[in-house]
């Protein structure tokens, strides 16, 4: 068997970082740029940490800011003709999951026109060229956008959330400035966390894991897991640094392993009820790594023991609940809401929720064999 690793080439890290993106566009021949943003971001002044570089440098640039929290197909379109008409070389995303893949997107169907109705890219699609060239700057520490070859538009006709994956969406450069994430609201710090050590452990026990993902999936655990309290509810500048590099590590894995039922699932949410994905992610998690346990629980050991958990003596079952139990339990230090039902989601949506599910690529990563009616009896006990 032959295993496969793509890395984005160009990564900055630590506080101040993004003070390396004006000698990047410089040395690489840049003339105009369009920022890829949202409107809040520009409201928190968080985007304005960006601009003003580029203002400093007397670097042209126009701006994209009108994205909602689950990007949809009129997003990317939108986003196209702004970046069509701005004339720009390069884009600059700056935000979360949902800027940097639309920002993707965008990147994608610009060098492979054959793709501009968008939902063609759904899935695996056979594009040809790299997308244009693209800097990402994270401003939550959750999604890895910035270092996966992975996106996930909305198709609201379908009510089916697209992910899509494909080599040649990989940003060119990613900036990890913790600065940029300072000024998360709880919540969302929360639940971008959550969602990152979904992808740590979901990432660790999907079928596609080997001796080098595993390896990036241990040390993002471990970062996560022991920061994210502090991160969320003290605002500790040395916790926010090391989930974000956390995050980023967690990336660099599990797109390049597949992920599993906790992000089918998630996925429907956001496509019918506009659920934010980590916090999606992070109401399902502990039930999920219940339900899988049982196919492979020295991996469950591995991941206690990353925890720091007593694991001796323990039986496999007992091990894999009290891996589920930590998980469980850090969730709700960091705020995160307990039940479906608490979020708002009807009871009855949950059979149309696991039909969607069940089809999701990212389902055949499952470690365990899953069927639809597994994965509406997860959502039923992650329902009260």
């Amino acid at each position: 068997m032959t295993n496969r690793i793509i890395l984005n080439g160009t990564s900055y890290f630590g506080y101040g970082a993004r003070e390396s993106l004006i000698t990047e566009l410089k040395q690489r021949h840049y003339q105009k740029a369009l920022v890829v943003t949202d409107k809040a971001l520009i409201e928190a002044g968080v985007s304005k940490k960006v601009m003003q570089l580029l203002d400093e440098n007397a670097f042209p640039y126009d701006i994209y800011d009108d994205i909602k929290p689950n990007p949809n197909v009129l997003n990317v379109n939108e986003g196209l003709e702004t970046l069509r008409n701005s004339k720009a070389d390069v884009l600059i995303a700056v935000g979360g999951g949902s800027v940097i893949d639309t920002a993707k997107c965008m990147s994608i169907i610009m060098t492979n026109p054959e793709f501009s109705d968008v939902i063609s890219l759904d899935g695996t699609a056979a594009t040809k060229n790299k997308g244009m060239p693209l800097i990402a700057l994270p401003t939550t520490a959750g999604t890895a956008a910035e270092v996966t070859i992975n996106y996930v538009i909305t198709d609201d006709e379908r009510k089916k959330k697209m992910v899509c994956v494909d080599p040649h969406d990989i940003p060119e450069i990613a900036i990890i400035d913790p600065e940029l994430m300072e000024a998360m609201p709880k919540s969302l710090a929360a639940a971008t966390g959550m969602d990152a050590l979904t992808h740590a452990m979901e990432g660790y026990i999907t079928k596609g894991a080997w001796l080098m993902t595993d390896m990036f999936h241990k040390e993002a655990m471990a970062l996560i897991y022991h920061n994210l309290a502090k991160a969320v509810n003290e605002k500790d500048k040395n916790a926010i640094e090391k989930v974000g590099y956390g995050q980023y590590i967690a990336g660099m894995g599990f797109s390049n392993a597949g992920l599993g039922i906790v992000h089918s699932m998630a996925h429907s949410l956001g496509a019918y009820f506009d659920t934010p994905h980590g916090l999606a992610n992070a109401l399902l998690l502990p039930h999920v790594l219940r339900w899988n346990g049982i196919v492979c629980p020295d991996k469950y050991r591995d991941m206690g023991r990353t925890f720091g958990l007593e694991l001796d003596n323990l039986t496999d079952q007992e091990v894999v609940n009290k891996v589920a139990d930590a998980v469980d339990t850090l969730a709700r230090e960091v705020g995160i809401p307990k039940t479906l039902k608490e979020i708002g989601i009807p009871y009855d949506a949950l059979e149309t929720l696991a039909d969607q599910a069940i089809n999701d690529i990212c389902t055949g990563g499952n470690p365990r064999e899953v069927t639809k009616e597994d994965i509406l009896a997860l959502y039923k006990e992650a329902y009260e």
